[in-house]
Parts: C-alpha cells; sequence; structure tokens
C-alpha cells in the first residue's frame, strides 16, 4: 500500500509542474493492470507553444529530481511537438495542442479511468486530516487524566 501513496506523491508532484507552467488541459489516466499497458499512470497535458512545451518538462523533471526520481527515458524535447517524460510507473506526456488533438490517446486508453487532478491531489490531504484527528484525539485522552489541574491566577 505503502508503494501506490508514493506513486500517487509522484503523479501528484507532476500535475504540479505542470501546472505551475499553466499547461492547459491537465489529464489523468489510471490503466487497467489486465490492460496491458506497460505502466499505471498517463500524466497528459497541452502547452501553447514549444517553448512553453519544454518549459512543463524542464519543471516536471526539476520536481521529481528533487523526490529522488530520475526520468528514464524522454523524447521528443527537441521538436516540442509531444514530449514523452518515462518514470516507469507513469509517463507525462505534453503536447502541443494539434499533436495531442492527432494522437487522441485519450481515445486509445478509453478504458483508462479518468482522473482529475484535484481528484488524485485530495486524497493524500484526507489521509494527514486523519492522522491529524487521531492524533489530537489520543491528546485529549492524555490531558483528561484524574490528576488536579494547576490553574493560573488572573492579573488584575
Amino acid at each position: 500500500m505503502k508503494k501506490k501513496n508514493d506513486l500517487q506523491l509522484q503523479v501528484n508532484e507532476a500535475l504540479l509542474a505542470c501546472q505551475d507552467k499553466q499547461a492547459d488541459n491537465v489529464t489523468v489516466l489510471e490503466l487497467e493492470k489486465d490492460s496491458g499497458a506497460f505502466t499505471d499512470y498517463f500524466v497528459m497535458c497541452s502547452g501553447a507553444n514549444p517553448r512553453q512545451i519544454q518549459a512543463i518538462a524542464d519543471a516536471v523533471d526539476e520536481r521529481l529530481e528533487t523526490l529522488g526520481l530520475r526520468v528514464t527515458h524522454s523524447e521528443g524535447y527537441k521538436q516540442a511537438e509531444w514530449v514523452l517524460l518515462d518514470y516507469v510507473d507513469f509517463v507525462v506526456h505534453i503536447f502541443s495542442e494539434k499533436a495531442r488533438q492527432f494522437y487522441d490517446l485519450e481515445r486509445l486508453w478509453k478504458s483508462a479511468k479518468r482522473l482529475e487532478p484535484a481528484e488524485l491531489m485530495a486524497k493524500p490531504k484526507t489521509r494527514r486530516a486523519t492522522t491529524i484527528k487521531s492524533a489530537s484525539a489520543k491528546s485529549t485522552i492524555t490531558t483528561s487524566s484524574s490528576a488536579p489541574r494547576k490553574t493560573r491566577k488572573k492579573k488584575a
């Protein structure tokens, strides 16, 4: 289970990097295990021009490197029509709008579950909230002991 949470964190970081560079139409596909897919997730987005597409690719690469994750294979950076960044468990696709419409990966992988960025990013937050909630409940239990409380006198 920990590996899946780590993977979701990594995909989430890739999404944030895309959004930081104002990527358009950011989409995540969770591929089915029995579909013959070679990875678990596709992160897809579009850029308005080659310079923005390269900036998005650079941002994803830099952000994931801070997590200790290095791209295993990349393609298309110089042409900047379709940049592919392969991180084994997930692949980031950064398209020009024209290339995205032409290749239409969403249609090719229509059996995949489409996740909204907010849905994927919300998963770790709810887990933390539960942890904080349970931690505060524990602290309430420990402070409600039968020992007498010290009270401070208010200064007049």
